[in-house]
């Protein structure tokens, strides 16, 4: 049976759908692991998103509470909102009483990854906020810590992320995620879909 990871993220304008892509290409790597991404449903009207400038929807299908309980690791990521995650996906965690009930997510590893507009814009307190979303579930925090490596400690290029998960700051918009954030994302997805992989062996 292959483990299942699944890559579940809300992203309004885009860069946290396209570090979820390269989480998704790196837990596919290890071989055995079965990667899917899934959005959280949007709650604001058509109408506010066309005000706020916000593009069509991608056609990566939503996720269920039930369909969440399928996983046997997760990842799981949002932009901020004042160093906490967006509402939409605290809105989707909200929804999750059931599984929180029968304690259907406890023991399945999970990680978090982000963006924020700037520099202190809530890189570490925006995973540290969400980290008691995953302890009420029983779930298993799995940071990426100092694995990069080298990444971790670059000074000359502007770079989001930290020893909580893969990042990306957006500025105004239009700054993308940059190839060594590309780089961390996918190594956050094979990291913690290598431990999802030995969890479930063991189990």
């Amino acid at each position: 049976m292959a483990t299942k990871v699944y890559i579940v993220y809300y992203s309004m304008y885009g860069h946290v759908a396209t570090l979820a892509e390269e989480i998704k290409k790196g837990a596919a790597s290890v071989e055995g692991v079965e990667a899917k991404l899934w959005q959280v449903p949007e709650t604001l009207p058509e109408e506010v998103l066309e005000k706020l400038s916000a593009p069509p929807k991608s056609d990566v299908p939503y996720i269920t509470p039930y369909e969440l309980g399928e996983a046997d690791g997760l990842i799981f990521g949002f932009p901020t909102r004042f160093g906490m995650m967006a509402a939409q996906f605290k809105a989707f965690l909200d929804s999750t009483g059931g599984l929180w009930h029968t304690q259907k997510l406890s023991r399945k590893p999970a990680g978090l990854f982000y963006s924020t507009g700037s520099q202190g814009g809530g890189q570490e307190t925006t995973a540290l906020t969400a980290i008691t979303q995953l302890v009420h579930h029983g779930m298993i925090f799995v940071p990426i810590g100092y694995t990069f490596g080298a990444g971790m400690f670059e000074m000359e290029k502007l770079k989001g992320g930290s020893p909580y998960g893969a990042g990306t700051y957006v500025g105004d918009g239009s700054r993308q995620p940059s190839e060594l954030e590309l780089e961390q994302a996918f190594h956050q997805g094979k990291y913690i879909a290598g431990i999802a992989k030995k969890l479930k062996g063991s189990a």
